[in-house]
């Protein structure tokens, strides 16, 4: 019998490097870039592994109301944090509440704001790590680099994973490169992006917690106690602000000896900044990627989003990014997309909130 899956959506980001169109009251997650939210997305991309009950959309108190108004059939699945901690203990707690359920259930963790192109393929890949985790290992999913990315970890590769192709054991989870390393990378063929997309048992997960980050499970032991009472939600206010601030990486993943990497490839962005819309909207001969009533004469390799209403022209442009809201514009370098946090830790120095 198959093992039954659980999942965890986890859409507490903010999304300040894709300014201006993820603002604090509408972050990345509820943006419609590919049609629909990429948080409903994200979620409609289970359909399938999981039972739509053994789901879960965890955010935070500013962001439930209008998550519950685009997942109106998910309403009872959305977990709110009474305070942000990082992905390790929302994952911790996720894995608290399936055990709860089927003491071997394993949990699909997913970011609530990427792209995904080729949906069979990643249903595949989630299937096959869901096997391996029954055994009891922790599974990520590492994406093949197609370009010597800087704003991506990486996972460096090791031995195969005898009879579960292509799984290999995870060497090591390595931070966001300079250049000439990631071009390393490419060039080597053992190193993968790090998607931040993870399989474990629930129970496993929580036996990890409980080696590696002793503070965070600690936390979510106080809460086991009131697990299925009308006590949960008093006792999650309580407790859950006690933990640490830490990323699963960090607490996890870097230091189990437990971790394998399954190398995917199924059209895969993480959408990190505005410079990542490019791969959603097919490119013209020069590279122009254009989205709404842009025109690019003698220009190359640019990005646009042009607001409905409004052309954006480009004229002798090279390697742009230029993003026309109603209240704001940016123009930036594709290079220096990752800087775009800048403009809004400077507009909120200024005092305008309204624009970040």
């Amino acid at each position: 019998m198959s093992p039954r899956l659980f999942a965890l959506v986890l859409a507490g980001g903010s999304g300040t490097r894709f300014w201006p169109l993820s603002r604090k009251s509408r972050p990345k997650q509820f943006l419609s870039l590919t049609g629909r939210p990429l948080v409903v997305e994200t979620v409609a991309r289970l359909e399938g592994l999981c039972d739509p009950a053994d789901v879960t959309v965890i955010c935070g108190e500013a962001h439930a109301e209008v998550l519950g108004k685009l997942l109106p059939e998910h309403r009872e699945g959305i977990l709110v944090e009474p305070a942000a901690r990082g992905t390790a203990p929302a994952i911790g707690l996720a894995a608290l509440l399936a055990q709860a359920r089927d003491p071997e259930g394993i949990l699909v963790v997913l970011p609530s704001d990427h792209a995904i192109a080729d949906v069979r393929a990643f249903r595949a890949a989630i299937r096959h790590a869901a096997g391996l985790a029954a055994e009891g290992a922790l599974v990520t999913l590492g994406i093949r680099p197609t370009r010597p990315e800087t704003g991506f970890g990486y996972i460096e590769v090791g031995e195969a994973i005898p009879g579960r192709a292509p799984a290999r054991r995870a060497r090591a989870f390595v931070e966001k490169p300079d250049l000439p390393t990631a071009e390393r990378y490419l060039a080597g063929g053992a190193h993968l992006w790090n998607a931040g997309i993870f399989v474990f048992r629930a129970d496993r997960i929580l036996e990890e917690l409980a080696a590696h980050a002793p503070d965070v499970h600690r936390v979510l032991e106080a809460l086991r106690p009131a697990l299925g009472t009308a006590e949960f939600p008093e006792a999650l206010r309580a407790h859950f602000p006690r933990s640490p601030s830490i990323s699963i990486d960090h607490a996890v993943m870097e230091k189990s000896r437990s971790i394998a990497v399954i190398p995917c490839e199924f059209g895969w962005s993480d959408l990190g900044t505005v410079a990542a819309l490019s791969e959603l909207f097919p490119a013209d001969a020069s590279g122009n990627a254009l989205r709404g009533e842009a025109l690019a004469i003698d220009s190359s390799r640019n990005v646009v989003w042009a607001r409905p209403g409004k052309a954006v022209a480009l004229v002798g442009c090279e390697d742009l990014v230029v993003i026309d809201t109603e209240d704001a514009l940016l123009v930036c370098h594709r290079d220096r997309a990752q800087e775009v946090r800048r403009v809004v830790e400077a507009l909120e120095r200024k005092g305008r909130e309204e624009l970040v």
